[in-house]
């Protein structure tokens, strides 16, 4: 673990431009937060299709064109789980795929520039409602979870993948998608650091520019690396939030344990609506842990055995656990 001095003029000119095309995409198609969560990549695949994007993050329609809805699936080369997840198949939701022309079970390759939709599925509505309504019959677990792999699509639905071997220079995102990832190369490289479009992880970029932290490159889950450390070895766990409510998940009592390593727990506040984090607070693992704790035994009385370990501090939860505003 190097510790290296941010070019924080550098970065700062790329969140710029960053910020640009963020603004862009709120005023255009009301998608307030295009850099959290992989959502980029859903703007990769309307580009590629020719589809147009459907205002607003609400509902489970993502593009539509002149034959009707589209809803977006998408895994990236470098993600763990290369399956496509429906995370609510009640039966609401089934009944609503049959009026979409198309579900777009997409693979996008993230491991070369500029990330691309190298293949798909495209199943319509009907047809994977009707798959879903029958498949879930038997599925019993409390999180309305199924995942549906490109062996399922093939043998079962009959329908081969389209490959796509070019990108689409003349689609309407592509000069929007060109500027995100040209900036994103150079911050990766200004930070050596990777997947900054993953997760919230350009927000931890900007927070460890605040505080003058270097990323880790790697992070690893639950029991693996942390988020930050500073030039001394100092190692932080970074939480970030955009509304003071930020979540803690699989906290089982390794994952405790580790944050006992970190010199301190980072609560950062982020407005995705213009790229920048708005509040920073800082709060010592002996003071957090115990309220965590705390906040799952609440939880498991009222519901009864969890099956996952996560909870929230929120602002309230600040003063118990003598946090810091630092920003």
């Amino acid at each position: 673990m190097q510790f290296i001095t941010y070019q924080k003029n550098e970065i700062l000119k790329h969140r710029k431009n960053l910020a640009k095309i963020q603004a862009k995409f709120l005023e255009l198609f009301g998608v307030n937060d295009i850099f959290s969560n992989s959502k980029v990549y859903e703007v990769v695949i309307a580009n590629e299709l020719n589809h147009e994007l459907i205002k607003g993050h609400s509902g489970s329609r993502d593009a539509f064109d002149k034959y009707g809805e589209y809803e977006y699936k998408h895994f990236k080369e470098t993600s763990s789980n290369h399956s496509w997840t429906f995370n609510d198949f009640s039966d609401s939701t089934i009944e609503k795929l049959n009026s979409c022309q198309s579900v777009i079970f997409a693979h996008v390759d993230d491991t070369i520039y500029p990330p691309k939709l190298d293949w798909y599925y495209d199943v319509p509505g009907h047809v994977m409602s009707k798959y879903l309504e029958e498949k879930t019959q038997s599925i019993q677990n409390t999180r309305k979870m199924i995942n549906v792999s490109a062996k399922q699509i093939e043998t079962n639905l009959g329908i081969q993948k389209t490959h796509k071997t070019t990108v689409n220079q003349q689609g309407a995102y592509y000069n929007m998608l060109k500027t995100i990832f040209d900036s994103i190369t150079e911050l990766e490289k200004l930070t050596m650091s990777k997947g900054l479009l993953t997760s919230n992880k350009i927000f931890e970029l900007l927070t460890a520019v605040e505080l003058g932290h270097n990323m880790e490159s790697e992070q690893g889950g639950r029991a693996g690396a942390h988020d930050a450390f500073d030039k001394d070895g100092n190692i932080y766990e970074y939480k970030i939030s955009k509304n003071h409510s930020w979540n803690f998940q699989d906290i089982s009592e390794n994952v405790l344990n580790k944050y006992l390593l970190d010199n301190e727990i980072i609560l950062a506040v982020k407005n995705p609506e213009k790229l920048e984090i708005i509040d920073i607070y800082t709060a010592k693992p002996e003071n957090t842990i115990p309220r965590l704790k705390e906040k799952l035994a609440e939880k498991e009385a009222r519901n009864g055995k969890l099956r996952r370990l996560q909870v929230s501090l929120s602002k309230g939860d600040l003063k118990v656990i003598k946090a810091t505003k630092i920003l």
